[in-house]
């Protein structure tokens, strides 16, 4: 059998009111440690998610350009390369005034 005891009902309101009470300074504290955290992180300068893939992606496109062009530079020496006359090879001349080498 249930009883009304006036007590405990009110023992119960309390308790209730005091865990919404709880509950609001929980999300207070949340809230000032969060903006707490986002002052500190704004001093430290640092760049954001958005920022960084940015230039990470310009980056990458920066390194395929300069391979791209360093095999251009390679193809580009090769065909010049291949396209100088080759020279013949002469026989050092001897000095005027300096005694010819003896013959075999």
């Amino acid at each position: 059998m249930q009883t009304d005891n006036k007590l405990l009902d009110d023992l119960a309101r309390v308790a209730n009111g005091a865990m919404g009470a709880l509950t609001g300074v929980r999300g207070e504290a949340e809230a000032m440690v969060k903006a707490r955290l986002e002052r500190l992180l704004s001093d430290l300068d640092l760049v954001t998610r958005d920022e960084f893939e940015a230039v990470k992606a310009v980056a990458a496109k920066a390194r395929e350009e300069q391979e791209a062009l360093e095999a251009r530079v390679v193809a580009l020496e090769a065909a010049l390369k291949a396209q100088e006359p080759k020279k013949p090879t002469r026989k050092p001349r001897a000095k005027p005034g300096a005694k010819a080498a003896p013959q075999d």
